[in-house]
């Protein structure tokens, strides 16, 4: 598992951090348990099987949805 942690763009409100958070809630490989969207802060921390899918995946997932992840970090 991988560590990941996005900065959005702001999020203007709290539905929008839990659209983020179904949609990646769906993605197979990510864990559900881990996943954090950070409404104050715009990001959002998670875990994932870099085996099923990938920080672009995850990446493109939130893109599809309307919003911009500014910067991505990733930690084994």
């Amino acid at each position: 598992m991988k560590k990941a942690t996005l900065q959005l763009e702001t999020l203007t409100c709290p539905s929008c951090m839990q659209k983020i958070e179904n949609a990646l809630k769906g993605l197979d490989g990510v864990s559900q348990e881990s996943l954090r969207v950070l409404f104050n802060s715009s990001k959002v921390k998670l875990d994932f099987d870099d085996a099923k899918t990938s920080i672009e995946a995850i990446e493109e997932t939130i893109t599809k949805l309307g919003y911009e992840v500014k910067k991505s970090q990733v930690k084994a």
